[in-house]
């Protein structure tokens, strides 16, 4: 097995929660594996999460959190994040988090385009692994919903600055499981942890 520089980003911003929980699960598993990591709890971080100008002319100075965060994601192999599904999105700190810090320069290269136009990613060499909860049923999800936020992230957000692959994992009917569920579900990310998947 190949050891990994792993950083968990665990996006969902209350103090207490299945993603803490799950963050910790994985990072216990991937620690007793012997991979090397770092982790963020979303709560724990201090910065506006409002980019405020719409524009990249103007970009206010990273926070010092911010700037640990992205430090973290250069410095990784294997991002891991995890985040509730809110309406259909992201919460928006995490959204604000990933404003924030995904820049060019930093994360894309808009002097350098590819040849459908899009920039170049800054961040390639990298995979990741988004662990959701949501209330949403899977079918539902993925039927109804054409997983919208699937495609946003593993598109649009992680692919877009250079995560590839980017795997999915997605755990429905998480407002109120049972502890038995937990319990199977704790034992899925501990084995991706182990992993480093």
């Amino acid at each position: 097995m190949t050891i990994k520089r792993i950083y968990i980003l665990n996006g969902h911003p209350a103090e207490s929660s299945l993603s803490k929980l799950f963050a910790e699960k994985y990072s216990d598993a991937a620690e007793k594996a012997g991979h090397d990591l770092r982790i963020t709890h979303l709560h724990d971080l201090d910065f506006d999460p409002d980019f405020e100008n719409g524009g990249y002319k103007n970009v206010k100075p990273l926070e010092p959190d911010l700037e640990v965060v992205l430090d973290n994601l250069k410095w990784s192999e294997h991002v891991v994040v995890l985040t509730p599904m809110w309406w259909g999105g992201l919460p928006a700190k995490l959204k604000g988090l990933i404003d924030r810090i995904l820049l060019p320069g930093e994360a894309f290269d808009t002097r350098n385009t590819s040849r459908l136009g899009l920039p170049s990613p800054l961040l390639k060499g990298r995979s990741a692994r988004v662990i959701m909860t949501s209330d949403t049923p899977n079918w539902f999800f993925r039927f109804i919903y054409k997983y919208a936020m699937v495609h946003q992230l593993r598109g649009q957000i992680l692919g877009f600055v250079g995560f590839k692959p980017t795997r999915i994992t997605h755990f429905s009917g998480a407002s109120h499981p049972e502890p038995a569920t937990v319990e199977v579900w704790s034992k899925k990310i501990s084995e991706l942890g182990t992993q480093a998947a």
